[in-house]
């Protein structure tokens, strides 16, 4: 009740509520209180390489234990590989091309100033919204009924291992002789790209942010809570406790078995991976070694663990608190990440493993059903799925699907594709759609859509993209099938 009250003395929320066209009682009835809490898990840089997506090398317990009880989707699919517009698209329904969001510099506020997002609707009925950590990724506070902000926890470092926080101390003593200031500033003073320590988890923002969490579902009360707890990692840099390094042999991890760059793809599908070479060890420019690549693949997939035992703890935490039957469960990856394949690293590109991300839904009540699909879905669809789940009305500029045909019946016919898109230098922003049969990705300058290069991956005869098959002639009909489906869904976006 007070949650709600507070809600409506603020001009921000009123303001909001004018675009509903309704108003809100402000008592609860009994079905409000019965209504699903909703609990989402943002992973940043999570690709799908989970125990649950057949990665039987991955030691992750305890997701591959909430998939259980979930809908798991193999084939979901992010708007575009970069945390920003990615997020952004998430939870306002929305593609890039409507938010206008296509970097980390442009607020949404200001490009679709009236958007209503995901914690704002439901706090407008009746739930009370609590964020932490890494959402939005530029986060607007006011959306939220209560924001716990994790920037500075007590005893939380960014760096644990002594040798490392010794070194950055040199550099920085050395940065303020010489004078530096800012770009120059975080250039010189360099941490490395990752480091085990032994260290508790939280002395890790992940993991203290777990505490936080866990606190807050034990304070839980009256009206239904929204609840999104934001991990920060696998993102670089690859930190976690030795323990987690330890459950994989650093002897027995390799390189992918593509290694190097797609034949036949343009110069424009690249990128040169600037978010590691800002990391001390990593080269400006060139390769890394094969050994600094095979410790980066061994950090990456010890912090994916460790972001499975805080998971793991905010399970255990929600069934302590009797919550369980009563929450919906999400959890997604914000976009996938390179480990070397395609002779690159980190994301900001079209291929299927930047685009391809983990998502599950674990949503309460006998009429779902447990288990996976292969169905064609995108995460903007889980506005519209949840507004659906929680029986609220579902916002207009809602872009997405709701996925509820298919959490009832994870084998329901479903026909739909998956859109992903990426800007390049020179106005070009390249457009790329996912088809059962492969991808196709179409290069357009901005101001005359003109065509500046193509792409087609056929995912029967080659699922690791490794041979850019556009220009051959048997493929001409899909790929213009294909074209005119990225032409109509750009149309519906300029509406």
């Amino acid at each position: 009740m007070l949650v709600i009250l507070r809600f409506l003395i603020s001009s921000f929320f009123y303001q909001r509520l004018t675009i509903y066209g309704f108003c809100i009682c402000v008592s609860l009835s009994a079905s409000d209180i019965e209504r699903p809490n909703v609990l989402i898990l943002s992973i940043d840089d999570l690709r799908p390489e989970l125990g649950c997506y057949g990665a039987s090398h991955m030691v992750t317990p305890h997701i591959d234990a909430l998939a259980q009880s979930s809908t798991l989707f193999k084939s979901a699919y992010v708007q575009q590989a970069v945390c920003l517009p990615s997020r952004i698209s998430l939870f306002t329904g929305m593609r890039p091309d409507s938010t206008g969001v296509h970097d980390l510099i442009t607020k949404f506020r200001q490009t679709i100033p009236d958007a209503i997002t995901i914690p704002q609707h439901f706090g407008a009925h009746g739930y009370e919204t609590i964020g932490m950590g890494k959402v939005y990724h530029d986060e607007q506070k006011q959306d939220w009924s209560q924001w716990i902000d994790t920037h500075n926890l007590g005893g939380v470092n960014f760096y644990q291992a002594p040798a490392t926080i010794a070194r950055i101390e040199v550099l920085k003593n050395e940065a303020r002789v010489k004078g530096l200031k800012g770009k120059s500033l975080r250039l010189y003073v360099k941490g490395p790209a990752y480091e085990s320590a032994d260290a508790p988890d939280n002395a890790y923002h992940d993991g203290a942010m777990t505490d936080l969490a866990i606190k807050a579902l034990q304070q839980s009360r009256d009206a239904p809570f929204f609840m999104v707890v934001g991990f920060k990692k696998p993102h670089l840099p690859f930190v976690a406790p030795q323990k987690y390094w330890d459950l994989y042999d650093y002897e027995r991890i390799t390189l992918p078995d593509n290694y190097f760059q797609p034949a036949g793809a343009p110069s424009i599908a690249q990128m040169a991976w600037g978010e590691l070479r800002a990391y001390a060890g990593i080269p400006g420019e060139g390769p890394v070694s094969d050994a600094v690549g095979r410790k980066l693949i061994h950090g990456y997939y010890a912090s994916v663990s460790f972001i499975d035992a805080q998971v793991g703890r905010l399970m255990a935490a929600l069934g302590e608190a009797g919550l369980t039957e009563n929450t919906i469960v999400v959890l997604w990856g914000d976009h996938g990440w390179k480990l070397g394949e395609h002779a690159m690293w980190c994301k900001h590109t079209n291929y299927e493993i930047d685009a391809h991300v983990p998502f599950l839904i674990k949503a309460p009540g006998k009429e779902f059903q447990s288990g996976s699909t292969h169905a064609l879905v995108e995460l903007l669809d889980l506005y519209p799925t949840l507004c659906d789940l929680a029986k609220l009305p579902t916002p207009s500029q809602c872009e997405g699907s709701s996925l509820m045909p298919l959490l009832r019946d994870p084998f329901a016919e479903w026909n739909e594709l998956a859109y992903t898109q990426y800007p390049r230098w020179g106005r070009v922003m390249g457009y790329s759609v996912k088809a059962p049969s492969g991808r196709y990705t179409e290069w357009l300058k901005r101001d005359s859509g003109k065509v500046v290069d193509r792409e087609y991956y056929d995912h029967q005869l080659d699922p690791g993209e490794n041979f850019n098959r556009a220009a051959e002639a048997k493929y001409a009909s899909v790929i213009d099938s294909l074209s005119k489906a990225i032409a109509e869904e750009r149309k519906r976006c300029e509406k």
